[in-house]
């Protein structure tokens, strides 16, 4: 199957890395941030719509506040992002101009995502913004999202706005060639995988762990992230931004880093929203015949199915589905409270409340095998 290419009008998420732009000693990469600068311009003129997620304010803020490390307490990252973030946008508002274009500066915290009205909002203002072509430079809202500071990465906020924004394809830009079969730092002659057609157990524990002390992701937050893109139904391209017109040649659907190939069915936008949008709260386990009903026959999820309750959560949150053996494959909008569905779980909706545990049309079935962090 080959690689999908990008026409104009189709839309780009472009995630750029820490170790993309920031050298070892905290300080902006001016050639390199240049040179993609150069090829995020290109393709905008050539009609291609683009979004650029950009990491790196943290490290940017480093260097002046006088800070020779990334520091742990979240007082000072969240200072250092205040200080960063502006010094990392004026230079993509300096670059950017020098070669026509106006950037528009779009921070999202996790809230955006977990609230239906604020999510449209956002997709509303990344098309007003592309629609007047600006190019947006998203990036997550660090000064005051405690929680993307401590546990978040660009690689899936970028998986994220892919979603969003309907995008054809993201390119997750890094300082690796791509995916590798095996950890290359331990098996230094693995070899570079060039497409993938699906994310498996082994080769989630292949990425190995977080890349660079600047960075907060690594090789298996871009295997996640690629995850829900392409269940997304958009492409995913992991390359090197040292690459030699990379953008270029991966908008061609040249060989370029690694591949991942896209489901064929794109879900409906609420879909999306209800499987990726808000993070799930618990799990609800059940048994083999549920399983069967709620996949193989599209039905709603039912108390008489349910037999274990896992997390605390309200009516109306989001919960992961999964089978006795902990595999996750499912996840919806829950109908009970925590507390209630212990109470209700494997009684009857007659006898119970006569109501669903999730209605098939708040219920999205996840590829199974795959992970959904």
């Amino acid at each position: 199957m080959a690689r999908l290419s990008v026409d104009p009008p189709d839309r780009v998420v472009v995630k750029i890395g820490t170790v993309s732009l920031i050298d070892s000693n905290g300080a902006i990469e001016e050639r390199r941030m240049a040179s993609l600068c150069d090829q995020i311009a290109d393709l905008r003129a050539s009609g291609i719509e683009v979004i650029v997620v950009s990491s790196g304010a943290i490290a940017a803020g480093l260097e002046p506040l006088g800070l020779k490390t990334r520091p742990a307490d979240i007082p000072s990252l969240q200072a250092a992002a205040a200080v960063g973030q502006g010094r990392l946008l004026a230079r993509y508002s300096r670059m950017l101009g020098e070669r026509g274009w106006v950037t528009a500066q779009v921070l999202l915290s996790q809230t955006d995502f977990m609230h239906r009205q604020q999510y449209v909002n956002a997709r509303h203002t990344l098309d007003r913004l592309l629609a007047l072509r600006a190019i947006p430079i998203v990036n997550e809202n660090d000064t005051v999202a405690t929680d993307e500071i401590r546990f978040g990465d660009n690689d899936r906020l970028a998986a994220l706005v892919a979603n969003l924004s309907r995008a054809r394809l993201l390119v997750l830009l890094t300082d690796a060639k791509g995916v590798f079969s095996k950890d290359p730092k331990r098996f230094p002659d693995a070899p570079l995988l060039d497409e993938v057609e699906r994310i498996t157990p082994e080769l989630e524990r292949a990425a190995g762990g977080r890349g660079s002390e600047m960075a907060t992701g690594g090789m298996a937050s871009k295997l996640s992230a690629a995850w829900v893109a392409t269940f997304s139904g958009v492409g995913v391209v992991v390359a090197s931004a040292a690459e030699p017109d990379v953008l270029s040649r991966v908008t061609k659907g040249d060989p370029a880093g690694t591949y991942f190939h896209p489901r064929a069915e794109r879900a409906s936008a609420r879909r999306l929203w209800i499987a990726f949008a808000r993070p799930p709260r618990g799990t609800v386990i059940v048994d083999v015949g549920a399983k069967k009903a709620v996949v193989d026959n599209k039905r709603s999820l039912l108390p008489v199915g349910v037999v274990e309750v896992r997390g605390t959560f309200d009516a109306g949150d989001i919960v992961d589905v999964a089978e006795r053996e902990g595999a996750v494959f499912a996840r919806g909008l829950i109908r009970y409270g925590s507390e209630e569905l212990g109470s209700a779980r494997g009684r009857s909706t007659t006898e119970f409340a006569g109501r669903e545990v999730i209605h098939r049309d708040q219920l999205v079935i996840l590829t199974e095998g795959n992970s959904t962090t």
